[in-house]
């Protein structure tokens, strides 16, 4: 079937479609129907019952495929890498759920996750949902102050940490911050789990903390405890504008169904494949596509602990593809930037056989034209744009390569995925002609897999999601549909400027700063501006090795936007910069930006990858100007 016989299959019964994508789960109670109108925004197979743990990992050796590699750590940092079979996988985690549960942690009791990216951290993810438990990944090395916000919101019964961390150069102390996050919050675990790596030893507290091994020393595995369908799998904390982090909750079938349907669909994974998504467990690509989607598919999935560039050269995902035989790679568009800035003609790609590669998908930040132009070129592969968020834990608009490999349209995340009824909307709810800029939402319900509600917080759910425009889902994303059907996501809706009375996307000219040859990366803000409300300022990162004077640069990307966008834009001021500010996860913190260059008083993210960034981005500003006085 083609992707539009799939799409419209579900349109004309979603019940059926869902009920068939549920066939291909283990169930311990089969449910009744897919969808159930109850809860904020409805709830899907609720009245079943099913283990996640069970799906991701037993059944696989249950089926004869317990020497299979399920999990493969990489780490450049360490000099070492190794496998874990599933039938491994299983034992310990089945060790650290029975230790969890002897300890008195049962079905529905919250665990904080706080890990870097090494096996044990998925193990201890799988360990709780084994058992029924809510597990809660705080990124490794998150401050003390926000980890302590999300211990007194999910107010969990024990912490399961490691001692370090790893950067480049440099050891990240966890255990200092945890003690530091527990002496702040208000409520206190009943013990931690402390895996000690041997790059530091930790001094655990007693009468509370105890070691990884020495906690599960003699005690009876766990088997996998059946949970009702609707039963929280995980909180996953993501930014609020209040500070105050939103606990973005999946229920475990919905999960379950909907991640097992996209290894297959979109990414063209089999079980016994290699599956790569370098992210981190912290985030969500962590969740649904380190963790839960290729195990749960069968695959075998990558843990890696490395950088993109400097682990120890631009080469190294391309080492790590070769030597693990990856089929499909997902990484996020930062990280090509950072790999074409280092290796702008693709040298390194030379060394490596990338045979085993079908496609590779980006997400977590737009991908300009030229950034996939560039590694298209450079791998001669389909290089696929995907467009989701937290929220959905799985894409709203893909390329589906495993049903049809589509045409790509360069800048767009191509069609709304089985599940997704896609709108653009006028500020009144209205929908708007193809081409039109709006706001992108989809109407209710949501497929399986998405956020039903925010942890103890419905309130805020309904208020932040589903209020605007009743009926629909706002993504808080701005963009089009062209006639095609193809999605464009433009800007946050934040970041669609009013120059002069006219809606722009920040994004187009984002698009058009990239393509100069100069540029490895580039951010558009908005500025306050007294008499057009507001005007465009750029910020460039060029390429190594780039010998053009910058006025020269500068003169011709101005040039270059108002050729292609037009007067009307107004772009007439670009700042050349080293690097620009990051969450961790690699998206351009746009808003804080937008604060410094507006005089506006603003508290450092709490993502943010290094916070001496914004000195720069301050000092660049006060170079053209910035803030105006007055």
């Amino acid at each position: 079937m083609a992707y539009r016989d799939v799409y419209e299959g579900w349109k004309a019964d979603p019940e059926g479609f869902w009920m068939q994508a549920a066939g291909q789960i283990d169930w311990d109670q089969a449910p009744s129907r897919a969808y159930f109108d109850q809860g904020p925004a409805g709830e899907w197979f609720a009245d079943a019952r099913v283990n996640t743990c069970w799906n991701a990992v037993d059944r696989h050796v249950e089926a004869g495929r317990g020497d299979q590699l399920a999990i493969i750590h990489d780490s450049p940092i360490t000099h070492s890498d190794r496998g874990i079979t599933y039938r491994e996988l299983r034992d310990r985690v089945a060790s650290l759920a029975g230790a969890l549960r002897a300890k008195g942690v049962d079905k529905g009791d919250r665990v904080i996750i706080y890990m870097p990216m090494v096996p044990e951290a998925v193990e201890a993810m799988l360990a709780c949902a084994r058992i029924g438990a809510v597990h809660s990944v705080v990124f490794g090395g998150f401050a003390a102050h926000e980890l302590a916000v999300r211990i007194d919101d999910a107010t969990p019964k024990a912490i399961i940490a490691a001692s370090c961390g790893l950067e480049p150069g440099r050891v990240v102390h966890y255990k200092p911050l945890l003690d530091k996050a527990i002496e702040q919050a208000a409520h206190k675990p009943d013990f931690c789990v402390i895996f000690q790596r041997e790059q530091e030893v930790a001094q655990l507290t007693p009468g509370r903390d105890v070691a990884w091994h020495e906690f599960q020393f003699g005690v009876e595995p766990a088997d996998c405890v059946p949970v009702e369908g609707n039963h929280p799998s995980y909180i996953l904390y993501t930014s609020g504008t209040t500070g105050q982090p939103k606990g973005v909750i999946r229920h475990t079938a919905g999960q379950l169904v909907a991640l097992n349907w996209t290894m297959k669909n979109i990414y063209g994974i089999d079980a016994g494949d290699v599956f790569w998504a370098a992210s981190d467990v912290g985030w969500v690509v962590g969740h649904s596509y380190i963790c839960y989607g290729p195990l749960i598919a069968g695959a075998t999935t990558i843990v890696f602990e490395g950088k993109p560039v400097g682990t120890p050269d631009a080469g190294t995902f391309w080492r790590v593809i070769q030597n693990h035989k990856v089929k499909s790679f997902f990484t996020a568009p930062t990280a090509i930037r950072a790999v074409k800035r280092e290796d702008p003609n693709g040298e390194l790609i030379k060394d490596y056989n990338l045979s085993s590669l079908q496609a590779v998908f980006l997400a977590g930040e737009r991908a300009d034209p030229d950034t996939i132009q560039w590694l298209e070129d450079q791998l001669r592969l389909p290089v696929i744009d995907h467009w989701w968020q937290t929220e959905t834990g799985w894409a709203i608009a893909s390329n589906p390569f495993g049903i049809e490999n589509m045409p790509i349209k360069k800048g767009s995340p191509s069609v709304a995925m089985p599940g997704y009824d896609v709108q653009i909307l006028d500020e009144a709810g209205h929908p708007v002609a193809p081409g039109t800029l709006g706001a992108i939402a989809i109407k209710l319900p949501l497929p399986p897999g998405t956020l039903p509600t925010l942890w103890n917080a419905e309130d805020r759910f309904r208020k932040s999601y589903l209020g605007h425009y009743p009926g629909y889902y706002e993504t808080g994303d701005a963009g089009y549909v062209d006639e095609d059907g193809y999605l464009y996501i433009m800007a946050r809706t934040d970041d669609v400027i009013n120059v002069a009375g006219h809606r722009l996307s920040t994004g187009a000219m984002e698009e058009v700063l990239a393509s100069h040859p100069a540029v490895a990366e580039c951010a558009v803000i908005g500025v306050a501006d007294k008499l057009k409300g507001q005007m465009p300022v750029g910020f460039l990162c060029l390429k190594k090795g780039v010998t053009t004077p910058e006025d020269q640069i500068r003169s011709e990307v101005v040039a270059m936007v108002r050729d292609q966008i037009g007067p009307v834009a107004a772009f007439k001021t670009a700042c050349i910069v080293d690097r620009l500010p990051k969450t961790r996860s690699g998206k351009i913190l746009r808003a804080t930006m937008v604060k410094i260059a507006d005089g506006e008083t603003f508290k450092t993210p709490a993502t943010i990858d290094d916070p001496e960034i914004l000195t720069e981005i301050t000092t660049a500003l006060g170079g053209i100007g910035l803030p105006a006085k007055g």
